[in-house]
C-alpha cells in the first residue's frame, strides 16, 4: 500500500519535487526492499529525459557512497598493522616453548618404558586368565546346545522330521535362551526356520507323491470297491434266493424264466467263490500308503500352519476330482470306458472317505458331501450325454449295471445316491428307445422273411413246436388229420416270441432299480404298449403300404394281425406271471395290443379296396371298343372275362376273412367296375357311339351282373350286390329299348323305371349316338323312318336339355 501511496505521490506532484522522489527510490534500493519494479517504474514516467535525469543522480549517489567508503578504510588501517606485528613477535616465543615441551616428553617416556613393560604383562596374564575362566563357563552352556544341534541333523538326515520338530522346539525354548548372545546361535537361529522350511517343503513334496500315487491307483481302488460291493450283492441275493426256495415263495428272476434244477449247485459255488474271496478282501489303505498324508498333517500342525495344509490338501483333491470327473469323448463306445470313468470316481471317493474317518479335521463330513454334490451333478450331466449317443441296448444295459454297482458301492461308503436311481429312469427311457430301434429290425426282417401262408404241419410233434411258440387253440382244426395247415403264418409266432424276449430285455433293466413289484409291472406295461402302438403298429403300417404286397399277402396279414390280437391277454398272464401283480389291481396298466392290431387290420382292409381297385383299372385299360360298331360281337368283351375270373379267384382267397371284409371288398370292387364302365362311356374323348356299341356294353355289363347274383362272397342278401350296376343296366336298357317317353313322363316319380338315371347322363350319351347317326346317315334325308328318327332324338335332346337346365336352376 505504501508504494501505491507513493506512485500516487509521484503523479500529483509537480517537476520541482522530483529531485525528492528519486531521494526516495534510492532510498528503497539501498534497503533491498523487493521488488523493485513498482518504484522504478515511477522513474520512467511520461515526463521527458526522465530516465537521463534519473541515471545523472543516481551516478552523483553513487560517487557519494564510494567517498564515505574511503574514509572509512582511512580511519582502520593503523590499528590492523599494529595487530599483525604483535603476531609475529608471539611466534616466536611459541616455537621456543613447544622445543621445552617435546624434550620433557622424551625424558619421562624414556624413564617409564620398563613399569609400563611390566604393567602390560600382568594385565595380559589377568585378562588370559579371566578369559580362559570365561571359555569354560560358556562352554558348559554351549556343548548341549551343540550336542542338540548336531541331533537335529541327524534326525534331518535319516529323515525322522516329526523328532526333528521336537528337537527345535527344545533348543528355541530351552537351550538357545541361555547362549542367544554368541554368534553361532544367531546362526542357529536364523537356520531353524530354515529348516522348518525344509522339513514343509520335503513332507509337501512326499504329499505330492502322494497325490500323485493315488490319482494313478484311483481306478485300481475304485476297481477293487466295486468288485467287493458286487461280491456282497450277488452273496446277499444268493442267500435270499435259497431262502426263497426253501420257503416256496414265488419270485422272479432277471429273464423272469423258471429256475433251472442247477441252481442249488450253482448257489454253492457261488457261496464257495465269495469265501475264497473274503479271504482277498483289499482295502484302500491295502493299496495306498497314506503315511506321507498322516505324517505331512502332523507336522503342519506341529507348525501351527495346519489350515493352510487343510486348504492346499483340499485344494489338490478337487483339481484332482474335476480331472477324475471329465470323460474320455469315447467313452461311449465301450462298456470299459464307462467302467475306468466309474472306477476312477469310486477309488477317489473311497480315498476321500478313508482320510475323513483316520483324520481329525483334514477331511470333513460336510466337505465330502459337498465334493459329491459337485461331482453327482457333473457325473449325472456326462451320463445324460453320454447315453443318448448308445444305440446298443445291450451296451445300455451294461452302463445301467455298472451305475448300480457304482450308486451301491459309494452308498455303501455313506454317499446319498438316490438321483443316479433317478438318473436311471431316464436311462431307461433311452433303454427302451433302442430296444425298440433293435426290434423295428427284428420285426422287418420277419416281415420280410415270411411267406405270407398258413403254416403246413405234417405231423404232431411239428405241431407241437408250433403250439409251444404261440399260444393256438382251434378244436376244429385239432380234428382235423395231417398234415394240415395253420391259418396264420410263420411271422405270426416269431413276433409273439419276439414281444416276449422284448418283455425279457425289458424287464432286465428293471433289476436291481430298488422298485416295488407294482412300478417293475407298470414299468414292463408300458414299454410292451410302446413296443405294440409304435415299433410293430408302424412295421405293420409299411408292411401294409409296400408295393410288393399283394392281395394274398393283404389278406394273410388280417388273418396274423386277429391272431396276434387274440394273443394279446396271454402276454398279459405273461407279464402278471413275472411280476407277481395281478391285472384286477387297481393302478395296473392295460396292453393296448388290441387297438394296434385293429388299425393294422383296417389299413390292410382298406389297402386291398385300393388294390382290387387298382387291378380292375389295370384291366378295364385292355378294353378296346369299337364304339361304331353296327352290330355286337354275340358275346362278353374278352378283357372284362379275364376281369370276372381274377375277380372269382381273388374272392375265394377271401374265405378266411372276417365276413364284413369280404362283403365289403366285393361290394367295393362292383362298385368301382360300375362306375369305371360309366366313366368310360361318358368319356369327353369319345365323341360318338353305335346302337352296336351300346349292345356290345350292354353284354358285358350283364356279364358282371351275374357276376354279382352269383354270390361271389357269401353273406349277402338277395339283389344287393346287383344294386352297384343299377345306375347303368337302367342306363342301357332306356337306350336299348329306346323308352324315352316313358322316362320324360316318370321322371321325378319316385316309381319311375328309370329312376336311376340322370337326364345329364342320357343327354351326353344320346349326343354321342346322335353324332354317329349324322355320319352314318348321310342318305337319311331321303328315308323316311330314319328322318322321323333324327327328329324324335332331336327333341329328346332338347327335352333333356331342359331338364338338366332346370336342374341346374333349381340348385
Amino acid at each position: 500500500m505504501a508504494r501505491k501511496s507513493k506512485l500516487n505521490l509521484l503523479e500529483l506532484y509537480s517537476e520541482e519535487n522530483k529531485d525528492q522522489i528519486y531521494e526516495n527510490v534510492f532510498a528503497e534500493i539501498e534497503s533491498f526492499e523487493l521488488p523493485l519494479g513498482t518504484s522504478l517504474r515511477s522513474v520512467y514516467d511520461d515526463q521527458p529525459n526522465a530516465h537521463q535525469r534519473f541515471m545523472e543522480k543516481l551516478d552523483a549517489c553513487i560517487r557519494n557512497h564510494d567517498r564515505e567508503i574511503e574514509k572509512m578504510c582511512n580511519f582502520h588501517h593503523q590499528g590492523f598493522v599494529d595487530a599483525i606485528t604483535e603476531l609475529l613477535k608471539v611466534r616466536a616465543d611459541a616455537g621456543k616453548l613447544k622445543v621445552q615441551v617435546t624434550d620433557t616428553n622424551r625424558r619421562l617416556q624414556d624413564a617409564g618404558k620398563e613399569v609400563i613393560a611390566q604393567t602390560e604383562e600382568i594385565i595380559r596374564c589377568r585378562i588370559q586368565q579371566r578369559n580362559i575362566t570365561t571359555v569354560v563357563e560358556k562352554l558348559q552352556l554351549c556343548l548341549p546346545v551343540l550336542e542338540m544341534y548336531s541331533k537335529l541333523k541327524e534326525q534331518m538326515n535319516v529323515k525322522r522330521y516329526y523328532s526333528a520338530l521336537k528337537t527345535m522346539e527344545q533348543l528355541e525354548n530351552t537351550y538357545l535362551p541361555r547362549v542367544s548372545q554368541y554368534r553361532f546361535c544367531q546362526i542357529m537361529i536364523e537356520n531353524l526356520p530354515k529348516l522348518r522350511e525344509e522339513i514343509k517343503e520335503i513332507s509337501m513334496s512326499d504329499l505330492k507323491d502322494f497325490l500323485e500315487s493315488i490319482r494313478k491307483h484311483s481306478d485300481k481302488i475304485g476297481e477293487t470297491a466295486m468288485k467287493q460291493a458286487q461280491q456282497q450283492k450277488t452273496f446277499n441275493t444268493v442267500l435270499q434266493k435259497q431262502n426263497n426256495v426253501n420257503y416256496g415263495k414265488n419270485m422272479y428272476v432277471i429273464n423272469g424264466r423258471v429256475p433251472e434244477p442247477k441252481y442249488e449247485i450253482t448257489s454253492k459255488r457261488t457261496l464257495e467263490e465269495e469265501d475264497e474271496h473274503e479271504e482277498e478282501v483289499l482295502t484302500a489303505h491295502d493299496l495306498v500308503d497314506f503315511s506321507p498324508v498322516y505324517r505331512c498333517l502332523h507336522i503342519y500342525s506341529v507348525l501351527g500352519d495346519g489350515e493352510t495344509f487343510e486348504n492346499y490338501y483340499r485344494k489338490q483333491r478337487r483339481k484332482q476330482a474335476r480331472l477324475v470327473l471329465q470323460p474320455q469323448s469315447s467313452m461311449h463306445e465301450t462298456v470299459e470306458g464307462y467302467r475306468r470313468y466309474f472306477s476312477q470316481i469310486v477309488g477317489f471317493f473311497v480315498v476321500e472317505d478313508h482320510i475323513l474317518h483316520v483324520t481329525q479335521g483334514l477331511v470333513t463330513r460336510a466337505y465330502t458331501d459337498e465334493l459329491w454334490n459337485m461331482a453327482l451333478s457333473k457325473i449325472i450331466a456326462v451320463l445324460r450325454t453320454h447315453s443318448s449317443y448308445c444305440t446298443d441296448p445291450d451296451l445300455v444295459l451294461e452302463l445301467k449295471n455298472l451305475i448300480v454297482v457304482f450308486a451301491d458301492t459309494l452308498q455303501g461308503y455313506g454317499f446319498p445316491v438316490n438321483r443316479l436311481f433317478d438318473l436311471l429312469f431316464e436311462i431307461r427311457d433311452q433303454y427302451n428307445e433302442t430296444l425298440l430301434k433293435k426290434w423295428t429290425g427284428l420285426f422287418r426282417d420277419i416281415f420280410e422273411a415270411d411267406n405270407y401262408s398258413p403254416i403246413p404241419v405234417a405231423n404232431e410233434e411239428e405241431y407241437k413246436i408250433v403250439i409251444s411258440k404261440f399260444p393256438f387253440q382251434d378244436p376244429e382244426l385239432d380234428k382235423q388229420s395231417f398234415p394240415k395247415k395253420l391259418p396264420m403264418s410263420q411271422s405270426v409266432p416269431q413276433i409273439y416270441i419276439q414281444v416276449k424276449e422284448f418283455i425279457y430285455a425289458s424287464l432286465k433293466f428293471s433289476e436291481s432299480l430298488h422298485r416295488s413289484s407294482t412300478e417293475i409291472d407298470d414299468m414292463l406295461r408300458k414299454s410292451t404298449n410302446l413296443l405294440l402302438t409304435r415299433t410293430l403298429s408302424s412295421c405293420l403300417q409299411n408292411l401294409i403300404k409296400k408295393p410288393h404286397i399283394g392281395l394274398t399277402e393283404l389278406v394273410q396279414i388280417i388273418i396274423n394281425t386277429t391272431h396276434l390280437e387274440q394273443a394279446c391277454k396271454y402276454l398279459e398272464d405273461f407279464i402278471t406271471n413275472i411280476t407277481n401283480i395281478s391285472q384286477e389291481t387297481v393302478h395296473t396298466a392295460r396292453l393296448y395290443g388290441l387297438s394296434t392290431f385293429k388299425d393294422a387290420r383296417h389299413a390292410a382292409e382298406g389297402e386291398i379296396y385300393t388294390k382290387l381297385n387298382q387291378k380292375i383299372d389295370e384291366f378295364i385299360q385292355l378294353a378296346d371298343y369299337d364304339w361304331t360298331m353296327s352290330e355286337p360281337a354275340g358275346r362278353a368283351s374278352g378283357y372284362l372275362m379275364d376281369l370276372i375270373n381274377f375277380l372269382r379267384s381273388t374272392f375265394q382267397v377271401f374265405t378266411h376273412l372276417p365276413g364284413k371284409v369280404a362283403q365289403t371288398a366285393c361290394m367295393s370292387a362292383c362298385q368301382h367296375l360300375s362306375t369305371t364302365l360309366m366313366q368310360m362311356l361318358l368319356d369327353s374323348e369319345l365323341k360318338q357311339i353305335s346302337m352296336g356299341a351300346v349292345q356290345q356294353f350292354n353284354l358285358d355289363v350283364i356279364q358282371c351282373e351275374l357276376f354279382a347274383s352269383s354270390e361271389p362272397v357269401p353273406g349277402f342278401h338277395g339283389d344287393t350286390l346287383q344294386l352297384a350296376f343299377i345306375d347303368l343296366r337302367q342306363l342301357l336298357d332306356l337306350f336299348m329299348v329306346w323308352d324315352w317317353s316313358t322316362y320324360l313322363a316318370d321322371y321325378g316319380q319316385p316309381t319311375s323305371k328309370y329312376l336311376r338315371v340322370n337326364p345329364s347322363t342320357a343327354l351326353t350319351l344320346l349326343e354321342k349316338m346322335k353324332e354317329t347317326s349324322k355320319k352314318n346317315n348321310i342318305f337319311a334325308q331321303f328315308r323316311k323312318n330314319d328322318r322321323d328318327k333324327q327328329k324324335l332324338i332331336e327333341t329328346v335332346v332338347k327335352q333333356l336339355r331342359s331338364l338338366v337346365n332346370g336342374m341346374s336352376q333349381h340348385t
